[in-house]
């Protein structure tokens, strides 16, 4: 355990404007001292004075949210030596049974340290966030071309006969087109002005969220194929699913063996036995966009590589549904990923 090697935890409850420190002590857990800093330069260099001061012997930092609110801070201690660990929230029922405050939450984060196997180091690299940040912007653009997508077709079904028989059943492409060039008409009807407003608005949102998106996968496919090129030579993994298991992963120590790797990935087996049904299943756990990757290589493998058809058809014959057998082969994609990218060449970026 974490406990056995140190003699201080210092958890940080992290938030926009401050961050609320906790020195615990190993291994009883006793708390030394607390205090909040702000969320600038100045407050990280009183934070690392003040753990200096109360933490003086072998110390790390046990920080919740290291990659929102908290990656300032981490950053900082991690480029002046300090050990930096990152730690998930406290359940909601203990929050419900013991209380919550920022003192509080600050405490739980040393303690849930001090108790623990070795932690995940926080994400870290300059090109990686920069990877990190490309998934979130063309994510919300995915959204808000899916969303203007959906409006679109549903303004359609409630448009003025003419207009939807002259819309309907076209594809979208030419719906696209067709929509971004509705004019106004002088003898329409004021319902119908408009919904070739609406449809023309929707259309043209749809067409700038779509350039948007390419433009950042475009960019997506320049850091994956720095960071890991061996991936896009995997069966079902493309720029998106690349970047997704190299966000995920972070770099070489982040993640401390496949099966932690498995573990967040949400691809682990759990006991599911009752009486004497003999059983695993997954665990719901974990990273979810990870998960999701994962399901998509799984998705794009059972239908165009014949080795895992081959593989699926052999679980089926030994007994296994389609369903175990897919298990299974999520949980044997997540270990393969993973040595996969430990394989990689450390960066400096």
């Amino acid at each position: 355990m974490v406990a056995d090697e140190l003699d201080y935890v210092v958890g940080v409850d992290t938030h926009r404007d401050e961050h609320v420190l906790a020195v615990v002590a190993a291994p009883a857990g006793a708390v030394v001292a607390q205090r909040a800093v702000s969320t600038d330069s100045r407050g990280y260099g009183q934070a690392l004075r003040f753990a200096q001061h109360y933490a003086g012997g072998a110390r790390l930092w046990a920080v919740e949210g290291a990659g929102h609110y908290g990656a300032g801070l981490a950053r900082y201690l991690s480029d002046r030596g300090e050990a930096v660990l990152e730690v998930g929230r406290s359940s909601r029922s203990e929050r419900r049974l013991r209380g919550k405050d920022d003192q509080l939450d600050a405490v739980r984060a040393a303690r849930a340290g001090l108790r623990s196997e070795p932690l995940p180091v926080p994400r870290s690299g300059e090109r990686r966030e920069a990877l990190r940040l490309l998934m979130v912007a063309r994510r919300s653009a995915v959204d808000v071309r899916r969303e203007a997508l959906v409006q679109l077709r549903s303004v359609i079904v409630t448009a003025p006969d003419r207009l939807r028989e002259e819309l309907r059943g076209l594809p979208v492409q030419r719906l696209l087109e067709r929509c971004g060039r509705l004019r106004r008409s002088p003898t329409a009807a004021p319902d119908e002005l408009a919904a070739r407003l609406v449809l023309r608005t929707l259309a043209r949102r749809v067409e700038a969220a779509t350039a948007e998106a390419d433009e950042l996968e475009r960019e997506i496919l320049v850091h994956v194929r720095a960071l890991a090129p061996e991936l896009l030579d995997e069966p079902g993994v493309g720029p998106i699913v690349g970047a997704q298991l190299i966000v995920a992963w972070s770099h070489r120590g982040r993640v401390r063996s496949e099966a932690a790797f498995a573990r967040l990935a949400g691809v682990a087996p759990v006991p599911a036995s009752s009486g004497q049904t003999r059983r695993h299943r997954l665990s719901r756990g974990g990273d979810r966009q990870l998960n999701r990757a994962l399901h998509t290589i799984v998705l794009h493998r059972r239908q165009h590589d014949p080795t895992t058809k081959d593989y699926i058809a052999k679980r089926i014959a030994e007994g296994k549904s389609r369903r175990d057998a897919t298990r299974l082969l999520k949980r044997y994609l997540a270990r393969h990923l993973y040595r996969l990218l430990q394989q990689q060449e450390p960066l400096l970026a």
